[in-house]
């Protein structure tokens, strides 16, 4: 998504590869069409299979499907494309050639990316990942939601019917983004999925180095973000910063700690930026700031609680996925809420024309 300046290949691999406290990559093989399984591949080589754990996702079609623009490739589920007869050949078409892109011969734990509306909810997606499963190309499953904030109710609705095959799920959650990533908790844990945690970084901000001016680059996916979020998170981090300091976390920390201590999540994901000019932190000081998080938890409820107060973001922003907000077609991220879903929102006391919506 061009965030900061581009790496080169051997300066990424090198932060890529396992090692000093950080054993879990996560890949899609979407990203770079492809490109970024190499790399990831090359940051593999020589390290011991059983010394990390890799994180795969397969979903977006860039075989046969053709790209529409920031939209990025349709699903594999689009209609267009193929029908439900064809769903297991093509998911083990793709996880195939993205291991041997990585160089192995199995992931750890494999995800659902970016699923639409049948991929939340056909039973043909999940059968087809659980025959990758049996066949030895994954041993855990899981599904990551798309890149904007959302799909709560479609989440939620997945773990009830596939609860079975869900090991993990990703979603969108940091202390300036709690909503709406936190009404999937309490159904998370009661289907005892657990929950990796993405966009801890929140947009860069918990790093500490970007403040009110900062250069975007042209294509710097964050310049979708509103006018002023910059400042107004800058302003909010300030109000966090005594938390850190007090228990001697850097914000980064501060906001990883925060996610971790709200069970079931139990593994974060920020994004690693290297920012534009001279002045700006070397990446490569950002992943060694990660790989200090201490293990143990330094965060009280209170402090959870209050800092939440602070970052609260609830209806800010029209949401992905299901949305009483949606009229019209379906698209492929966004869609109606159907009466399944509203029963899943009745069941865990979720109103969406409250709870769903943009104030």
């Amino acid at each position: 998504m061009h965030f900061g300046e581009p790496l080169g290949d051997e300066r990424l691999a090198a932060l890529l590869r396992p090692g000093d406290d950080i054993q879990t990559l996560l890949t899609a093989d979407v990203y770079g069409s492809g490109e970024a399984d190499l790399i990831v591949g090359r940051a593999l080589e020589g390290v011991p299979r059983d010394f990390y754990c890799l994180v795969g996702a397969v979903g977006h079609d860039f075989y046969e499907g053709e790209r529409d623009g920031p939209r990025g490739f349709p699903r594999f589920t689009d209609p267009s494309l193929r029908g439900p007869g064809a769903y297991a050949d093509y998911l083990r078409m793709a996880t195939e050639r993205s291991l041997e892109r990585c160089g192995v011969d199995s992931f750890d734990l494999l995800l659902l990316h970016n699923p639409d509306h049948t991929g939340f909810s056909s039973p043909d997606v999940w059968d087809a990942l659980e025959e990758l499963r049996a066949i030895g190309l994954t041993r855990l499953l899981g599904v990551a939601p798309g890149p904007a904030n959302g799909f709560t109710l479609d989440l939620i609705g997945c773990f009830e019917r596939f609860a079975d095959s869900i090991d993990w799920a990703m979603i969108i959650i940091n202390p300036m983004e709690p909503w709406p990533g936190e009404l999937v908790l309490p159904a998370a844990r009661a289907h005892d999925v657990k929950l990796i945690a993405r966009v801890v970084d929140y947009g860069g901000l918990f790093w500490d180095d970007v403040r009110p001016g900062h250069p975007f680059r042209q294509g710097d996916h964050r310049n979708f973000r509103p006018a002023g979020w910059v400042e107004e998170g800058r302003r909010r981090l300030e109000r966090m910063r005594p938390l850190a300091e007090a228990r001697g976390l850097t914000p980064l920390q501060l906001a990883s700690q925060w996610d971790l201590a709200q069970e079931p999540i139990a593994c974060v994901v920020p994004t690693l930026i290297q920012e534009a000019g001279e002045a700006a932190r070397p990446v490569e000081d950002k992943r060694a700031e990660l790989a200090a998080l201490p293990a143990e938890r330094l965060l009280s409820d209170e402090d959870v609680a209050e800092i939440r107060s602070i970052g609260d973001n609830t209806g800010c922003m029209a949401l992905k996925g299901a949305s009483p907000e949606h009229e019209g077609e379906r698209r492929a991220d966004r869609w109606s809420l159907t009466p399944e879903l509203a029963d899943v929102a009745a069941r865990w006391e979720i109103e969406p024309e409250r709870d769903l919506v943009q104030s």
